[in-house]
């Protein structure tokens, strides 16, 4: 089922109108009109707003993973700005998250340090905590910083897989460089991530589901330096 019309189907079911719903998240009832014909498609936070008062996963809101992947993908596609920022990028957090002898414990602040460093590029992540963490991503350019990326998230679910989440984000795709791909499954877990912006200026949210329970979600944001 497509987005709207599962977001037709959930407003109705709870018995709420246009302009009601529209009241609940803060936007004007048009824009909820234009999601339910499908000429606009909300930003994360409106998601995140509609995944709680409707008591579904961001994943069952955009269920229809075909369909919306290619309208989100060509609606944003460009051409690529920086391609070496974006190559270096994704090979950087391909290479720690498959290889775990790169993770440093750093006794003074009790936290984990991860750093690749090709040519005059260097990336550094850090992060602290397991159970609830917040973490830190850095890109050098000839030691002068260029582009960072925040992140804060939480372990909600016992069956918690960090193998299954280091898979997923080893998959960062070139077209949203900071987390892993749109959607991605194996056996049970079930990744999937929204973006909203570019690499100049971007905000995210990613959710891990065991079957149809959420047991992971991260947001994220960042950009370029200057």
């Amino acid at each position: 089922m497509s987005f709207q019309k599962q977001l037709q189907k959930l407003r109705k079911e709870k018995g709420l109108s246009q302009e009601k719903l529209a009241e609940m998240i803060g936007i004007s009832r048009q824009a909820v009109a234009k999601w339910e014909v499908g000429q606009s498609y909300p930003d994360i936070a409106r998601l995140i707003l509609l995944s709680e008062l409707f008591k579904v996963s961001i994943d069952k809101l955009v269920n229809d993973y075909d369909e919306n992947c290619r309208l989100y993908i060509e609606e944003n596609k460009q051409e690529y700005k920086n391609e070496d920022i974006i190559q270096f990028l994704c090979k950087a957090k391909k290479y720690i998250n498959i290889n775990e002898s790169v993770e440093v414990k750093d006794s003074k602040f009790s936290g984990y340090d991860m750093q690749f460093s090709e040519g005059n590029l260097k990336y550094i992540s850090k992060y602290h905590g397991k159970k609830q963490f917040i973490g830190e991503e850095l890109l050098l350019r000839d030691d002068s910083p260029i582009w960072g990326m925040n992140y804060n998230g939480r372990i909600i679910g016992e069956v918690f897989s960090e193998g299954f989440l280091k898979e997923a984000l080893a998959l960062v795709p070139k077209e949203y460089p900071y987390r892993g791909p749109m959607v991605y499954q194996n056996g049970q877990y079930k990744y999937h991530c929204i973006v909203n912006g570019e690499l100049e200026w971007f905000q995210g949210y990613e959710e891990i589901f065991f079957d149809d329970i959420k047991i992971y979600e991260c947001n994220f944001h960042g950009g370029y330096i200057k």
